[in-house]
């Protein structure tokens, strides 16, 4: 699968937002009535606290392909900011369409995440992963990501989210 990162614009929104849904539902994050679900739908709202990129389909035409994944790049002191203290940078809502899953996609938008905290000069970049998502977890220690428990939190009854670091 050929496919390229560019950062969404206003026209991708809604389909980010499903297909963040989509994704979240598929691994067993959310379901429906969930109350994270509204915040993934919001594309938009979150567009403009970081840079909401997305992977696509390399097209033969400008207009690209169908959205594989999107995720949100942002840094400290963002209003979606979680972990990120100054000289750190953090991505959140990474998501992959549940039909496009272990080909590459999620890598690349995390690979597009760092470079841009490197060219920005951030020191590390901070997440969070689902005490339960083991092909998450995988992947960000396949990728050089570190556990730091003192990172971990719970933003709802029932929910763990680990903390992981990446040293740039």
């Amino acid at each position: 699968m050929s496919f390229k990162i560019r950062v969404a614009r206003s026209e991708d929104f809604a389909a980010i937002g499903e297909l963040t849904v989509a994704a979240y539902r598929g691994d067993g994050q959310t379901r429906d009535g969930h109350p994270y679900e509204p915040v993934l739908l919001d594309a938009a709202g979150r567009s403009g606290a970081g840079t909401l990129l997305l992977c696509e389909e390399a097209g033969a035409s400008d207009a690209g392909g169908a959205i594989l994944g999107a995720v949100l790049f942002v840094q400290a002191g963002s209003e979606y900011a979680e972990l990120s203290r100054e000289g750190e940078a953090e991505f959140r809502m990474l998501a992959v369409a549940p039909w496009a899953q272990r080909r590459g996609v999620g890598e690349a938008l995390v690979n597009a995440c760092l470079q841009r905290a490197r060219e920005l000069g951030c020191a590390s970049v901070v997440i969070c992963v689902r005490d339960f998502a083991a092909d998450a977890g995988r992947l960000y220690k396949r990728m050089g990501f570190v556990r730091e428990p003192s990172l971990d939190w719970s933003p709802y009854e029932g929910v763990l989210l680990l903390g992981l670091r990446y040293e740039l």
